[in-house]
């Protein structure tokens, strides 16, 4: 009720946002936009991107929103509702007349680009569309042959910075047989520049470059182009710059008033404290600059970036200072002063959770963190958090499971090195950013009612690293779980009696093996227009302890210290790609599979480790362990389900439409499908294993959604119902609203 009420509430206003005719004034019409028909003497290439340039001249902009202008008009009276004053005042808009488009300056605006895009003497002309108090104007635009690029060259002399631009120019944007461009012109002067500066040209601007066209030489419309230096172009921006003193000031403040004599020197850069704050030889790594190299913007741009990942600096700031040049001068000198500000060294934070979950689990959880940051002084981070929640089941598919309760209590550790803890020091191999080790543990408590109590202790040693803009990799030599189960009731004991393999997951206390995580991310580059996700997890466990073991348990398996320990290999991957289909539109595909080896020590995966399907993260249109493994039908006994629904294999697909609604609420459309299997048969699950007939045995299911996404914090809720269920006949594909669920969740699913 809580959910939908605000929804009726927004789908009332939104009926009510069409009705605005009465509030537009006597002789004004509402602008709704503009339509521009082309027609040329030739086909026209990229017709598309020229539209679109030529759209986005208008002036103003027509009204985009119709909720939030149907709420400005609202609050123009004299004692508006005050729903409407806080929509007005969070996606309001002013309505654009027609009269406040003026048309002939858009006209000369429409033909001054096309002059840009190289079409000379164009023609265009408007005419207004009026029809129920709105108004469109469509621009007609007769454009001639444009002219196109015969030749480029560089106008040369003895200057040594010609001769370095000469050099640049093997790489140009500008092609023979290329239509003028006036952009790409100027892209190719930023191209140069950023060239320029890479080797040296500190004071080098691309405004200090200048094209010239000659059409003379030609009877059809084609171009000579002449790249040359303007002219009293200063002489400071003619010489390359090397790096003179290199200052870094680890703990610096406004009133900081460290000497020379504070300074200890490192392989060419002077650390300037009071006090040791950051011991240099440990800061060192991050700054990439020496002494007498060229200077280079992305030397700077890659240190201000490996100084702020440290987590230790609030603010970090690089300055060049020019020394004075001589007549005759043909390098310059810059002194490089690194301005670090620390964080407070120590913060505490908590965070409370209200979780409801697809599986009728709801109940909320507090965590508090302790951090204490530069411990060693070293940019070594501690933090440390404490976790307890509570949940009870509200809703499930039978009556067994309600009033089922679950409590956590859980601490962690973390303790991150902004280094390589390795006995070879390999920092040089890392240019983009320092890799970081880190070192955790933390112990967990969980009481599952009616059913069992759970202890267990993690610890991992690893690295992660940035190998670039997109790449990120995270490995764990060492990785260790143990878990314990205790206080097992009678009902769960009859569960695992009933299934031997689920018995046997179980009974795998001691998980010790290595992890593996690639991740390719290029969802958060706006640069990228159709952006592409990839990540990849392994995890290997169990071939050490297999090596130090020497005794068995009564049940035959080998055991380190008198645990039994798993042995196992889990791979799983996921694929994303989002295709752009501009006005904040887009289709957003996933793929992901799954894949557990059990070998050795192991009949089956450890059951944290067995992949399940279902969810506000999965397949919607079912709940939280739902679904498979393969055709399997389970009984009656929704406690029993739950655990039996897991698996060795699982793929899952989805498709996702979309879309804008108003302002910070956006739509979707979409289809999930997939199943999880077992990888050999099993008596107590029959219908369970993975086969060529897999397709048939997908859970399919469709719905839609609403997300509230303000500055990328998302409230998301998804109605979805089934399309095909693995239990049901093979053959029965229909959609059925009438079984359909609802999913609340933080975050998009993917």
């Amino acid at each position: 009720m809580k959910i939908i009420f605000p929804l009726f509430l927004f789908m009332v206003l939104f009926i009510t946002s069409c009705n605005i005719n009465k509030f537009i004034p006597k002789g004004e019409t509402l602008y709704t936009g503009a339509s521009f028909n082309i027609t040329a003497e030739e086909k026209l290439k990229n017709k598309t991107n020229i539209e679109a340039t030529l759209a986005a001249l208008q002036r103003p902009q027509p009204n985009s929103n119709k909720l939030g202008l149907y709420a400005h008009y609202k609050t123009q009276k004299e004692k508006p509702n005050f729903i409407y004053k806080f929509i007005n005042k969070k996606i309001g808009e002013a309505p654009v007349y027609q009269s406040d488009v003026d048309v002939q300056k858009t006209e000369n605006l429409i033909v001054n680009r096309l002059e840009n895009l190289g079409f000379f003497y164009s023609n265009v002309s408007s005419k207004i569309k009026k029809t129920n108090k709105r108004s469109r104007v469509k621009y007609n635009i007769t454009v001639k042959e444009p002219y196109t690029l015969a030749t480029f060259q560089l106008d040369n002399d003895s200057l040594p910075i010609l001769n370095e631009i000469q050099q640049t120019l093997k790489e140009t944007y500008l092609k023979k047989g290329d239509r003028f461009d006036l952009n790409k012109l100027k892209l190719e002067r930023e191209r140069i520049d950023n060239k320029l500066k890479a080797i040296g040209y500190y004071n080098f601007n691309a405004d200090f470059l200048i094209f010239e066209l000659d059409t003379n030489q030609y009877k059809t419309k084609k171009f000579d182009l002449y790249l040359r230096l303007k002219k009293e172009v200063p002489q400071k921006a003619l010489i390359p710059y090397r790096l003179g003193n290199i200052n870094v000031y680890p703990n610096y403040s406004v009133e900081d008033k460290a000497s020379l004599a504070d300074t200890i020197q490192i392989n060419g850069v002077n650390f300037i404290q009071d006090s040791l704050f950051f011991k240099p030889k440990r800061l060192r790594p991050f700054v990439l600059f020496k002494q007498n190299q060229w200077y280079n913007p992305t030397k700077f741009k890659t240190t201000s970036k490996r100084l702020s990942s440290i987590g230790a600096y609030k603010f970090v700031n690089v300055q060049f200072d020019e020394k004075p040049l001589q007549i005759n001068d043909s390098i310059g000198y810059l002194e490089t002063n690194v301005l670090l500000s620390p964080l407070k060294k120590r913060a505490l934070s908590a965070e409370f959770q209200a979780n409801t979950k697809s599986s009728g689990f709801t109940g909320p959880a507090l965590s508090l963190s302790h951090t204490n940051r530069n411990l060693f002084k070293g940019g070594e981070i501690v933090k440390i958090t404490a976790k307890v929640g509570y949940e009870i089941q509200v809703g499930g598919n039978s009556d067994d499971t309600a009033g089922l309760s679950s409590t956590e209590l859980g601490l962690t550790g973390d303790l991150i090195f902004p280094r390589l803890l390795f006995p070879m020091n390999l920092s040089d191999q890392f240019q983009y950013a320092v890799p970081r080790t880190k070192i955790s543990a933390g112990v967990t408590y969980l009481n599952r009612s009616q059913l069992y109590s759970l202890g267990s202790f993690n610890s991992s040693f690893g690295y992660q690293w940035t190998a670039n803009d997109y790449a990120f990799h995270t490995f764990n030599p060492i990785s260790i779980s143990y878990i314990r189960l205790a206080n097992s009731t009678n009902e769960f004991e009859s569960i695992l009696n009933d299934n031997p393999f689920l018995r046997s997951s179980f009974d795998q206390q001691l998980i010790a093996g290595m992890t593996y995580n690639f991740t390719y991310n290029e969802l958060n580059n706006p640069s990228k227009k159709n952006p592409f996700y990839f990540s990849s997890n392994l995890e290997i466990s169990g071939n050490a302890l297999s090596l130090l073991s020497n005794k068995t348990n009564e049940q035959g398996k080998n055991t380190i210290l008198g645990v039994e320990y798993a042995q196992y290999i889990k791979l799983d991957t996921d694929f994303r790609f989002t295709f752009d289909l501009k006005k904040e539109q887009s289709i957003v595909t996933r793929l992901y599979g799954g894949y557990g080896y059990a070998y050795g020590n192991s009949s089956v995966l450890p059951f944290s480790k067995q992949f399940f399907s279902g969810g506000a993260y999965s397949i919607r249109a079912f709940r939280t362990r739902s679904i498979g493994p393969g055709n399997y039908v389970s009984n009656d006994n929704a406690t029993d389900t739950f655990f039996d629904r897991s698996g060795d294999i699982k793929l899952e697909s989805n498709i996702e439409y979309r879309f804008p609604l108003y302002s910070f609420l956006k739509g979707a459309l979409f289809v999930d499908a997939g199943n999880v299997w077992l990888r050999n048969e099993n008596e107590t699950l029959p219908n369970s294993t993975f086969s060529e007939d897999f397709i048939n045995e997908l859970a399919i299911g469709a719905g839609l959604g609403f997300r509230v996404d303000i500055q990328g914090f998302v409230i998301r809720l998804d109605w979805a119902a089934p399309i095909h269920s693995p239990a049901d006949n093979i053959g029965e594909y229909q959609f059925t609203p009438s079984d359909g669920i609802f999913n609340f969740a933080i975050g998009y699913p993917f």
